[in-house]
């Protein structure tokens, strides 16, 4: 029987959460205060994910850079990948919020849109 602790990282409570697995079975989670502490934990230790946020290099603005995330979470072993992306990547200016500046990033099926304006 293996124990892992976690730190539900869904709201600002950071509930402590004890997943007790039997190899790649989860026999119990406790410690979460809410259903998404739980969902969080069985996420966790069976597929980890993680939303990306960063800039990306804006061309033929005033702004040099604008601030992106993945659409969803993508897998946690994925996260280097993405990053080598969208520090490679540039887009021309104008952007708006929402705009889909890497389409299938790293081969995940999840796109990286602004979370800003570059004009």
């Amino acid at each position: 029987m293996e124990i892992r602790e976690l730190t539900c990282i869904n709201c600002p409570m950071g509930c402590l959460l004890t997943v007790e697995m039997d190899g790649d079975e989860i026999k119990e989670i406790s410690g979460y205060t809410c259903p998404r502490g739980k969902t969080y934990a069985q996420k966790e230790v069976t597929n980890p994910t993680r939303i990306v946020t960063s800039t990306v290099k804006v061309v033929g603005g005033k702004r040099e850079r604008v601030a992106c995330k993945t659409a969803h979470d993508i897998p946690k072993d994925k996260i280097s990948a993405v990053m080598e992306a969208i520090n490679a990547a540039q887009v021309q200016a104008p952007v708006v919020i929402g705009e889909v500046l890497i389409a299938d990033v790293a081969g995940t099926g999840v796109d990286v849109i602004a979370t800003a304006h570059a004009v």
